[in-house]
């Protein structure tokens, strides 16, 4: 009997304390309402500044549909067509500098990322050493300042040569000449070459040389080829005899073998790709992103690989083929606000899904190494090229200033090209300038 009124008593309890409970929230509910309701957290907006291609806005929409409700990414777009490289990254600078944090991502040209790792958030804790042994070896190295990681690659370049088919097969020796460029040919058998054309009114050989990143590009080949490092202890040397012969035949090709035009002088790469397309021209130096060029802002409806083929840019006799290595690197800013949101896109811009719709759509290289097989493996032949080509890339130099150097070696070297100047002397100025470490105004 006792135990009965116990188990009674034990049950009144619970309903008196499911009662007390059910009255407290009811008071509660009754004074604040609606602010009762716990709310789920609102979206969260990151700001990615990049050049926003085709590719792009794709990755974009789909990591988007992916995190709706949660993330949303807003392109900041500078586009090529507009902006120089140089021009973007005087923008980024004065926009860091401000500690602002309305810019969450953007994207770097390789060769400046230490050059603005003060202005970003640190990754190393978030990508492990097993996790970037998964990158190429050309992307990787690039994201690196004072060994620590402070970005990750988005996608890479490297220099390479088109050629026009059309006027190309005129040549009576075509395939035993296709033969030799594939297998990498000599700059004096590539002047020698150009004797068979006999149309001087077509541009031989087109290549950017206005006073920008580019026109160094194709100086820092022609020196990494002969293996000559411009750095010697704390001075930079770039009178050598290595320099001296790069410099050179860059001056030759407009004005001794006539190969070149002068107004390459003012071209940059789109200028190049325009004069090259509109005057039937022979060659071209490009990066690998040209035939999706082409099809964006030339005609969609023609196939620019039945027009132009693409092989290795030659190199001295003597010295080894080299191919400069560029592309895009991915930072966050250290005054953002959004920091695990931007995160996780930069994730998912490195997955194999991001990574094919950038190649597939922008022709951007994947930084991926298991994704060349794949790529080919699904039939793309080309992918096979780059792979190849890659065994020969060489890279500018990996330091803080850089930027600096690059800016004052690409205004000499365009005066010598444009002048025809000796290349000893400009290059002496070049290196005074340099190591005398005063401001440098163009």
């Amino acid at each position: 009997m006792k135990l009965f009124n116990k188990e009674v008593n034990n049950f009144y309890l619970s309903i008196l304390g499911i009662t007390i409970f059910v009255l407290v929230a009811f008071i509660l509910f009754s004074l604040v309402g609606k602010h009762f309701i716990i709310k789920e957290e609102a979206e969260t907006t990151i700001y990615f500044v990049d050049n926003i291609s085709p590719g792009h806005k794709l990755v974009i929409d789909r990591f988007n549909k992916l995190n709706e409700g949660k993330i949303k990414v807003i392109p900041i777009d500078l586009p090529f067509e507009k902006f120089s490289t140089n021009e973007r990254k005087e923008l980024l600078i004065r926009y860091l500098r401000s500690k602002s944090d309305r810019i969450d991502i953007f994207s770097v040209d390789q060769i400046w990322t230490q050059r603005f790792a003060k202005f970003v958030e640190p990754l190393g804790n978030h990508f492990p050493v097993k996790k970037r042994d998964e990158y190429l070896k050309a992307a990787i190295e690039s994201c690196y300042y004072d060994g620590q990681l402070v970005a990750i690659p988005l996608y890479v370049d490297i220099s390479v040569m088109y050629y026009n088919k059309q006027q190309f097969q005129k040549h009576p020796d075509f395939n035993r000449i296709k033969d030799e460029l594939d297998s990498y040919i000599t700059w004096e058998k590539f002047i020698d070459l150009s004797k068979g054309f006999d149309d001087k009114t077509k541009p031989f050989y087109i290549f950017p040389a206005a006073s920008y990143e580019g026109l160094v590009c194709s100086y820092f080949e022609l020196l990494e080829s002969q293996n000559y490092s411009i750095f010697s202890g704390d001075s930079i040397r770039i009178t050598s005899k290595e320099s001296v012969k790069a410099l050179q035949l860059l001056i030759d090709l407009v004005h001794k073998y006539k190969l070149s035009p002068l107004a390459v002088t003012t071209y940059k790469e789109t200028e190049a790709d325009l004069n090259f397309i509109s005057k039937n021209g022979i060659f071209l130096r490009n990066w690998p992103g040209f035939y999706k060029w082409y099809k964006t802002f030339i005609n969609d409806n023609e196939d620019p690989e039945k027009k132009y083929g693409m092989v290795p840019l030659p190199h001295f006799s003597g010295s080894k083929p080299a191919s400069v290595i560029g592309g895009w690197n991915l930072m966050i800013s250290v005054t953002s606000k959004k920091k695990t949101a931007a995160l996780e896109f930069i994730k998912f811009l490195n997955s194999s899904e991001a990574q094919i719709i950038m190649y597939s759509h922008s022709g951007f290289l994947p930084v991926i190494n298991s994704l060349y097989d794949k790529i080919s493996s699904g039939g793309d032949e080309k992918i096979n090229f780059f792979k190849n080509l890659f065994k020969t890339y060489v890279h500018r130099p990996y330091t803080v200033n850089y930027t600096r150097y690059s800016d004052i070696i690409a205004n000499y070297i365009n005066l010598a090209i444009k002048n025809n100047l000796n290349a000893y002397e400009v290059l002496k100025k070049a290196e005074q300038v340099i190591n005398s470490n005063q401001i440098f105004i163009k």
